[in-house]
């Protein structure tokens, strides 16, 4: 199996690294710094499971990687749209597309059935640029429940979860979901392939749309939001009102907001990805997760006030965090 990586950050960098233990053929794409540490030293994870290196090929030039049987795709989801330089020459006629993104992912409607198949989610794919670059035929969904940081240039953080569910936006289990998941296992993760990741999605989605974008305003972590009354009752609102979205959409979602809450709060004084792009000065992953759902449920009909103040506020940091 022959596998690329683009955009090898902390996750990236993390499952490129076991996939590598594993025996694929595993190719980084990076730059800067990292990229230098990563060719010079391998990849070294720092994990409560064990420690261990990998030294996969990495480059900043797809170029020289050429077509491959997976690409994963770790960059954020605003810069989808504007790789696809980067990307076509790793594809060949079956390359498919695996994008560890947090919340709606572009390819959502695609072979979802029903009233609203095929419609495209503007917040996340504004007038198809980014279905133009990432085909959804190509996609496989993928739902990340592992937590990492780049502790620094080459070396990766594993605080917890090893858990990467893959799946088929129609639905089937394919043999190229299951050829990955098995090749994903034998380096040590979890990859289940799901029936109906888009479950997944929204149990996923009901942490990032609250806990993201609350732990920037706040600058909070995890632990920090939970074990406070009033931003722990907001969080709920806005659990609640995502809950109503994802069920006016035909997804019932398994997880109790107690459930959820506590499992966050297990998490410790964690910072979100979105509070560590902010204090890194880097754009905010923010319209796949909030203003999407806030999207849904106007074509839903949903109520969703506390989710559209929170969208609002954010949104405006997220556009002052730019300038």
């Amino acid at each position: 199996m022959k596998v690329a990586v683009l955009g090898a950050g902390a996750i990236g960098a993390y499952v490129g690294a076991a996939l590598h233990r594993a025996g694929a053929e595993v190719h980084l794409i990076a730059r800067g710094p990292h990229l230098a540490a990563m060719r010079q030293h391998g990849v070294r994870v720092r994990s409560p499971r064990g420690d261990f290196t990998a030294h996969p090929h990495a480059t900043d030039d797809p170029v020289e990687v050429g077509p491959v049987d997976h690409v994963f795709l770790g960059l954020k989801a605003n810069a989808y749209a504007a790789c696809g330089p980067l990307i076509a020459p790793l594809l060949h006629e079956t390359t498919s597309v695996i994008a560890a993104q947090n919340g709606i992912p572009w390819w959502y409607f695609h072979r979802h059935g029903g009233p609203y198949d095929g419609r495209r989610v503007e917040s996340v794919d504004p007038d198809g640029a980014v279905s133009a670059v990432l085909a959804p035929e190509r996609a496989i969904g993928c739902v990340v429940y592992a937590a990492t940081e780049l502790e620094g240039p080459g070396v990766v953080r594993h605080l917890e979860g090893t858990r990467f569910s893959i799946g088929e936006p129609d639905r089937t289990s394919s043999a190229r979901c299951l050829a990955f998941s098995e090749a994903m296992q034998a380096g040590g993760l979890k990859c289940p392939v799901e029936p109906d990741l888009r479950g997944d999605i929204w149990v996923k989605l009901l942490g990032n749309i609250s806990f993201n974008p609350i732990s920037a305003l706040a600058r909070a972590t995890m632990r920090q939001m939970c074990l406070h009354g009033g931003t722990r009752k907001v969080i709920e609102i806005m659990m609640t009102e995502t809950l109503a979205v994802a069920e006016a959409l035909g997804c019932e979602v398994g997880v109790s907001i107690e459930r959820r809450l506590a499992g966050a709060e297990r998490v410790g004084d964690h910072r979100t990805s979105t509070l560590q792009d902010l204090e890194r000065g880097k754009p905010l992953e923010l319209d796949v997760l909030l203003a999407a759902v806030v999207e849904l449920a106007e074509i839903t009909g949903v109520e969703v006030p506390t989710l559209r103040t929170v969208h609002a506020i954010s949104d405006l940091l997220a556009l002052r965090s730019a300038a």
